[in-house]
């Protein structure tokens, strides 16, 4: 069976996995970077809110060209793109955070979190690839308009 762009399934599960894995290290370094402010529940708020977008924008521009080999060009064709991904996101989300969570009240330390995220991360990112693939870099049908 050969995945997007001729790529096998093989290489599509490498590069999937590889790119979540990146996206993973962007959205904990992040997090990182936020709590060396406290871990007061704000500054923990901040830290997933603002890891978990620059995850995601990381994550898409390597799904768009690497996975789907996406080639609609444009920011209507990019807003519309992102705006599913990102919508999609939110389900796919809701694993990570509840996942990272119940983690981090189970142990409060950094290993914790971050075992919760990684796992809510990888779970989600099973999910989120078949969302994508169904609903967001989907062929557009001939003589439909992107």
């Amino acid at each position: 069976m050969s995945g997007r762009g001729g790529l096998s399934l093989t290489a599509l599960v490498t590069r999937y996995c590889a790119f979540a894995a990146l996206a993973t290290l962007v959205n904990l370094g992040v997090q990182r970077v936020i709590l060396l402010g406290g871990h007061a529940a704000p500054v923990f708020a901040a830290a997933i809110g603002v890891g978990t977008i620059a995850g995601l924008v990381t994550k898409y521009v390597l799904d768009k060209h690497w996975i789907f080999f996406d080639r609609a060009r444009g920011a209507k064709a990019h807003g519309a793109k992102f705006g599913r991904y990102a919508f999609f996101g939110l389900f796919t989300t809701a694993i990570f955070w509840g996942s990272e969570t119940v983690f981090w009240l189970a142990g409060r330390t950094d290993a914790w979190r971050e075992a919760g995220a990684v796992l809510g991360l990888a779970v989600g990112y099973v999910v989120k690839y078949r969302l994508d693939r169904k609903f967001v870099f989907a062929p557009v049908p001939a003589g439909d308009s992107v």
